[in-house]
């Protein structure tokens, strides 16, 4: 094992390890922002709980879409290195798309672009 395999892998422990903190921070600060919203709200309408209640729900689910959104890119991007580890996709590949759906790509553009135009 060479020195540059060992700084890949620990590269890819630290990457690991930013993920999991991000959705962590994710699911604690859409709660904690939405609740501060409220409560100034609350403050300068004086309408009691309700502000803080609205916007705490409102915060939640805002963390947990965000959760849902970070685990959904980490899986894709987890399955990316599975498949390119075990050379399932050459690595060409996996920068740019295929020439055959390339094709296809530009005429769903090009129909996009006929169907927008009066």
């Amino acid at each position: 094992m060479s020195f540059k395999d060992f700084l890949k892998q620990q590269q890819s422990g630290l990457e690991a390890m930013a993920n999991t903190g991000v959705i962590g921070l994710h699911l604690v600060s859409g709660p904690a922002v939405g609740f501060a919203i409220g409560y100034g709200i609350d403050y300068w309408l004086h309408t009691g709980p309700w502000g803080k209640l609205i916007f705490l729900l409102i915060g939640i689910a805002a963390g947990f879409l965000n959760v849902y959104r970070d685990t959904k890119a980490l899986l894709k991007k987890m399955a990316r290195q599975d498949a390119l580890r075990k050379g399932l996709t050459p690595q060409s590949e996996a920068a740019s798309a295929p020439s055959g759906e390339q094709g296809k790509t530009d005429g769903r553009d090009r129909q996009k672009e006929h169907d927008t135009q009066p």
